[in-house]
């Protein structure tokens, strides 16, 4: 097996563990057993833990005092925004939806690289953004869940919302991931992120019951902690080492097929006309934004 195949199993496999993050993450709080919240304190205090422990792995590198305020500021983006609202989001919304939505982050990034770091915007671009934002509030307003305690138009928010933080916290640590090995980031970044992120779960983690937990909700929490955060964390680092940025996110269009082939399996989503419709939308605008301009001869 050469390099590019490694990593490209890498990064299939990052997409895969967070396609069944959806069902299993939703299972979790949907039957009771945990808050969003006090699951995303166990989640990012879990990984903060095994980042920390793992972190000789990489070298030991010296930080430049000045990029602590950097790792924090990206740590309120990237982790407790993030996390914090696409958890309460998925609480309210259905596995299908959350994928979709969560699909659209390429072209938040190049929309925020062309506000910030200057990045040419084309036609395509503009046309890519307008399929994509239809999609999504198609998916909102007129998106249906099976299960009566669902909210999707305040699930399908927090979701975007989250899905534009994370949006920013790509374009804020471009200059760090170039600076800094990822396990010197990542260790920092998520702690970081536990600090901001207790205050919130603190006491709905004190106040779990863990002793009535069965054995699919212990292995769902383990699952997201250990590979839908700690295992993805690890491997996309790896797969940006042999190939491209534009290469590693068009993979993210695995996620939502993932997401909902083990949702409809598991009897957590169901698939109509309106996800079929929106999905073909975000899907168009996601191409649309990440091709290629021909070169003229």
């Amino acid at each position: 097996m050469n390099v590019r195949t490694g990593a490209i199993i890498a990064v299939l496999m990052v997409q895969l563990l967070y396609g069944l993050n959806y069902t299993l993450a939703k299972d979790v709080m949907a039957g009771g057993f945990l808050t969003p919240y006090g699951f995303i304190l166990l989640r990012v205090g879990g990984a903060t833990l095994l980042f920390w422990l793992f972190s000789w792995m990489g070298p030991q590198e010296t930080i430049d005092k000045r990029d602590y305020v950097k790792f924090f500021v990206a740590a309120i983006f990237g982790v407790a925004i993030n996390m914090l609202l696409f958890f309460k989001g998925l609480e309210f919304t259905t596995p299908i939806h959350a994928s979709v939505i969560v699909t659209l982050t390429p072209v938040f990034v190049l929309v925020l690289s062309a506000i910030f770091l200057k990045e040419k915007v084309t036609l395509l671009k503009i046309l890519g953004v307008t399929f994509g934002l239809a999609g999504a509030v198609v998916l909102t307003v007129y998106g249906k869940s099976t299960r009566s305690a669902d909210n999707i138009l305040i699930g399908n928010t927090f979701v975007f919302i989250n899905m534009v933080s994370y949006s920013i916290y790509i374009i804020l640590i471009k200059k760090l991931t170039a600076k800094y090995h990822p396990f010197t980031f990542i260790k920092w970044l998520f702690l970081f992120g536990l600090i901001l992120v207790i205050p919130f779960g603190f006491s709905d983690v004190m106040a779990t019951d863990f002793g009535s937990f069965p054995p699919y909700i212990v292995f769902s929490v383990l699952f997201v902690i250990v590979g839908a955060t700690f295992g993805t964390y690890l491997l996309n680092p790896l797969a940006l080492r042999h190939l491209k940025a534009t290469t590693v996110t068009i993979f993210i269009y695995v996620q939502p097929v993932v997401a909902g082939i083990f949702a409809i399996i598991m009897g957590s989503d169901t698939l109509g006309i309106v996800k079929i419709v929106a999905s073909a939308l975000i899907f168009t605008g996601v191409y649309l934004v990440t091709m290629r301009p021909k070169v003229s001869d």
